[in-house]
């Protein structure tokens, strides 16, 4: 006997809903219109991660990849591996928290999807290492992508780092920030 998609949905976005207190969210019209249920996930992922619990996140995680609209579930888990790594208070405590939530986001059903949050996490690990005073390879920095290259040229305050993307960058914007940062 298979499950019925929209029941999984309904059951699942209803619970999402109710555990982040918003009551606001009309049900039925977050089912018929993605984009209604994308600004729920948004909202939902919003609540989730400003709680300092993350013991609920794996099944979070678990319930937006079930989204028929894979582009919706990518966008939500990519925004709470975002929202939770930038309050991760150490490289070791967010590495540990995203093995935990992988597995779930490894079942988004592209590959390109999975890999895309893969390399989040990745560009996070890295960001975090830095900013706990990692100076990174040539090859390290070159597994960044250029948004994550982007944001260390704007932000990190490390002389090292700077020069590293100054001169080793992969665009010429990011190469010119950290130059003039340096």
């Amino acid at each position: 006997m298979t499950s019925d998609p929209t029941a999984t949905l309904r059951g699942d976005l209803t619970a999402l809903l109710a555990n982040a207190g918003l009551v606001d969210v009309d049900v039925d019209e977050a089912l018929a219109d993605e984009h209604v249920r994308s600004s729920a996930y948004r909202r939902v992922v919003a609540v989730a991660a400003a709680g300092e619990n993350r013991d609920g996140d794996r099944e979070l995680v678990a319930a937006l990849v079930r989204d028929p609209d894979q582009l919706a579930a990518k966008s939500a888990v990519v925004d709470l591996v975002d929202r939770v790594a930038a309050k991760a208070a150490s490289p070791a405590g967010f590495r540990e928290w995203a093995d935990g939530i992988l597995p779930e986001a490894d079942r988004l059903r592209s590959e390109g999807n999975r890999a895309f949050v893969r390399r989040r996490v990745g560009d996070w690990l890295l960001y975090s290492s830095v900013k706990a005073g990692h100076v990174p390879t040539e090859a390290e920095l070159a597994e960044a992508t250029p948004w994550m290259q982007r944001l260390l040229a704007e932000e990190s305050t490390s002389q090292p780092v700077l020069a590293l993307l100054a001169e080793s960058g992969h665009t010429r914007k990011i190469r010119n920030i950290a130059k003039n940062r340096a």
